[in-house]
């Protein structure tokens, strides 16, 4: 049992564990002593603990000893007389609680249900949301602020990006929850923020800019050194909880979920962002559970802001397009990716990368590796698609889908290499893999060590890649077109039709 995070009112652990997501068996956590819960996964937090108090957590017969942190001062919000019914809006009177908070102070969210258009929180501080408080969303957009794309001051040339989307400088409405140009903060508990989207407009023409780009359930932008533990956050306008050019960043123990046939309602997406932790994370959503972004290309030429050293561990992926996701707006770059011990259930795929001409060079897509995972019921377990032909700025046009060799320029995606460890893979449909790299800038090289693909036997075909020309296929084993390397050790298939590897422009096959 490991420590992943105290705070001055929670404290997270991990334990050690070859099974991803939930433990081996059933386990009892006590406090000083005192039974606290039964629990079954690997990581679990406690909460409502009193800051500044020496404690000892004890799962059988070992004991970790822990301090939480010092706050200076916990201002209930009770305080500031809210409604509390979720019919009249409380926004204002939380926020002037955030306002009146000290440094290294607490908010404490009582219990209640909270009308809420946008909070803006303070560096230096903890917003706690307790068990029984919930957050409600707005249903009128009209009541959100706008954040600005950009500001710009024309004697002096500073500049200040705020609003996004899709990789782009855009004007998109401020979140429930938002935390702008904030350091040392955290956003935890164990109560519910539901954001409520499919009863309000947001998911109606999805596409087309009203006012401004849909809002985010929590956006973090510009800020380092950011907790957010515990949280139910569900039902967002569009992804759950969106980092944007922030660092130093901690997601523990959090349950995201969006209505499973909503569009671009993705879970957790890290943009032009570094140092994260993504631990303990449970999703079920209506497109890609964990999208990796790093701006579409106009944006990654002016700040060539990679993302990059980013760990995701214990999480389980349920419901979703895609589990861990590149892309696809990914132009500079993505590197050092690390992802363990997770459990990905009923998918479309399992690793997904997204990317196409034009998305451009600026970076490149490489350092990534899975170890110790485990699929069930995923079409297709591994995708790395250069020829991705959904949303904004392309796509459909034959620059993009060509298979012609084109000249390679600043608009020509590259990715480099990735490796897949300890893997099982059971009820596949689709494929095993497809990798389809460019003609002009093919794949690096793709590993695969002690991994196992067994098919559904009542599998029905499909198409296991969103191209322009799509082509179905049904228990393949990997296909692949333009990749230099790709090198197989210990790789079993059982149940699949044809042969194990196919495809064109394959550099080299190693089996060892």
């Amino acid at each position: 049992m490991e420590i992943l995070k105290i705070t001055s009112r929670s404290a997270s652990f991990e334990l050690s564990s070859d099974n991803p997501y939930y433990n081996e068996k059933e386990y009892d956590v006590y406090l000083n002593g005192k039974y606290l819960f039964t629990e079954n996964r690997n990581v679990f937090t406690i909460f409502d603990l009193e800051p500044n108090e020496k404690y000892i957590v004890s799962i059988g017969e070992e004991k970790v000893e822990f301090e939480t942190l010092m706050e200076s001062l916990c201002i209930h919000t009770n305080s500031f007389n809210p409604s509390k019914d979720g019919i009249k809006n409380d926004t204002l009177k939380i926020q002037a609680a955030i306002m009146a908070c000290p440094e290294n102070g607490t908010v404490y969210l009582d219990e209640g249900t909270y009308l809420i258009t946008s909070l803006f929180f303070k560096s230096n501080m903890t917003f706690y949301i307790s068990k029984n408080a919930k957050i409600i969303g707005d249903l009128d957009r009209n009541n959100y602020p706008v954040l600005p794309g950009l500001f710009k001051n024309d004697k002096t040339g500073f500049e200040k990006n705020y609003g996004t989307w899709e990789g782009e400088i855009e004007d998109c409405f401020a979140s429930t929850l938002t935390a702008l140009d904030v350091e040392n903060l955290n956003i935890i508990g164990n109560g519910e923020v539901d954001e409520r989207a499919y009863m309000s407009d947001w998911y109606h023409k999805h596409r087309e800019k009203r006012i401004a780009w849909r809002p985010f359930g929590l956006y973090i932008a510009h800020s380092k050194n950011i907790n957010v533990i515990g949280l139910y956050i569900h039902n967002s306008p569009s992804w759950n909880v969106h980092p944007y050019f922030s660092s130093n960043l901690n997601f523990i123990n959090l349950r995201l979920e969006n209505p499973t046939d909503m569009p671009t309602t993705d879970g957790l997406d890290p943009d032009c962002s570094n140092d994260i932790l993504i631990a303990g994370v449970s999703f079920k959503v209506g497109d890609d559970c964990i999208a990796i972004k790093s701006g579409a290309l106009e944006l990654a030429k002016k700040y060539k802001k990679a993302s990059e050293n980013i760990t995701i561990r214990n999480c389980l992926m349920t419901a979703g397009h895609g589990g861990v996701v590149f892309g696809s707006e990914s132009s500079a770059g993505i590197k050092n990716v690390e992802v363990s011990k997770c459990l990905f259930l009923d998918l479309d795929r399992g690793l997904r990368i997204k990317t196409r001409r034009g998305r451009g060079r600026v970076g490149i897509i490489d350092n990534v590796s899975f170890k110790n995972i485990k699929m069930d019921n995923v079409l297709t377990p591994f995708v790395v698609n250069m020829f991705y032909n959904m949303g904004p700025a392309g796509g459909h046009e034959e620059y993009a889908w060509t298979k012609e060799k084109l000249p390679v320029d600043e608009r020509t995606p590259k990715i480099g290499s990735f490796h897949f460890e300890n893997m099982n893979c059971t009820n596949v449909s689709l494929a095993a893999a497809v990798f389809l790299g460019l003609p002009e800038e093919p794949i690096e090289g793709i590993s695969f060590e002690n991994v196992s693909f067994s098919y559904k036997e009542d599998a029905v075909e499909g198409y296991p890649v969103m191209v322009e020309h799509k082509v179905k296929m049904l228990k393949k084993g990997i296909y692949a077109e333009n990749i230099n390397e790709i090198k197989l050790k210990n790789v079993k298939f059982t149940g699949n039709i044809g042969e194990d590897v196919t495809g064109d422009g394959i550099g080299d096959i190693k089996r060892i």
